[in-house]
C-alpha cells in the first residue's frame, strides 16, 4: 500500500477522492441509498426509498388525475436515475476556482436517453433535469393486443449512440417484448452500456430482459405480482399511456 493510499471497498467501488470517505454499496444499501438486488433476479434491482415508494402509491391511485401523474412520473425517474447512474465512468480534470486550482472529475462518455413511446416520454424531462447535456433518441414501439408482440413504428437516434451511456425508459415492464426489441435495436447500432429504467415490472418481463439481455440491468420502483390474462401488470398502475396524456 502506498502512503496516503486508501483501501478500496469490497464491493469493487473506488472512492472519487484519494482523502474522501469510503463507503461500501453494501453500507449505502443498508441506509435505504441504493437500490436492492433481487434473489430471483440477478438483473433486477428494486428500490425502497421511501420517497420512491410513497410517489408510487400515489401513482398507482385510479383517483391522481393526468396532470400529477406525469409530475410524478417525473419526480420518480430523476429519483431511481441518481442512483442508476452513480457507475458512470468519470475522467480527471482540473479546473481552477475563484481561489486556486484544484481537481475534480467530468463524465468520461456521453450519455443518451431512449424513451419507448409513448409513455416513456413522461420519465425524460425528470431525468433531464439532472443530466441536460444528455441526447435523447426516440424508439417507437406499441404491443399487438391479440399477439401481445411488439410491433416497431419508429426509431430516431443520435448518430453517435455507440458512444453513449444508454438509458431506456418506459414506465411498465409488461411482457418485456417492447424492452427488449429497444435494446435489440440499440445494440444493432452499436451500444453497449445500456440500463433499463421502469416503474413497475411484471416477473414475465424481467425474466425475458434477462433471457434475451443478461447483461442490461432493470432499475424499478416495484416487482409487481403477475400479468393478467391481457398482459396488464397486476396490481399495476393502469394504462400508463392514457393516464399520462388524458385519454382514457
Amino acid at each position: 500500500m502506498t502512503p496516503g493510499a486508501v483501501d478500496p471497498p469490497r464491493c469493487g467501488h473506488r472512492p472519487a477522492h484519494r482523502d474522501g470517505p469510503t463507503r461500501c454499496c453494501a453500507d449505502s444499501a443498508r441506509l435505504g441509498g441504493m437500490p436492492s438486488e433481487h434473489a430471483e433476479f440477478p438483473n433486477l434491482r428494486v428500490f425502497d426509498h421511501p420517497l420512491i415508494q410513497a410517489k408510487l402509491t400515489r401513482v398507482r391511485d385510479a383517483r391522481t388525475d393526468h396532470a400529477e401523474f406525469r409530475r410524478l412520473l417525473n419526480e420518480i425517474a430523476a429519483l431511481m436515475t441518481f442512483t442508476a447512474s452513480r457507475d458512470l465512468p468519470v475522467t480527471a480534470v482540473e479546473i481552477a476556482t475563484p481561489l486556486e486550482r484544484t481537481r475534480g472529475v467530468a463524465l468520461a462518455r456521453q450519455v443518451a436517453l431512449v424513451p419507448i413511446l409513448r409513455a416513456g416520454l413522461a420519465m425524460t424531462d425528470g431525468i433531464l433535469a439532472l443530466m441536460p447535456e444528455a441526447k435523447v433518441g426516440h424508439i417507437g414501439v406499441y404491443r399487438d393486443e391479440k399477439t401481445l408482440r411488439p410491433v416497431s413504428y419508429y426509431a430516431k437516434l443520435p448518430i453517435d449512440i455507440a458512444e453513449s451511456e444508454t438509458f431506456v425508459v418506459d414506465p411498465m415492464l409488461a411482457t418485456g417484448g417492447s424492452a427488449s426489441h429497444a435494446v435489440t435495436e440499440l445494440r444493432r447500432r452499436g451500444c453497449r452500456s445500456i440500463r433499463l429504467v421502469c416503474l413497475v415490472a411484471a416477473p414475465e418481463g424481467v425474466r425475458r430482459m434477462y433471457t434475451d439481455h443478461p447483461q442490461v440491468p432493470v432499475f424499478a420502483a416495484s416487482l409487481d405480482r403477475e400479468l393478467d390474462g391481457r398482459g396488464y401488470i397486476r396490481p399495476g398502475l393502469g394504462d400508463a399511456g392514457d393516464r399520462i396524456f388524458g385519454t382514457q
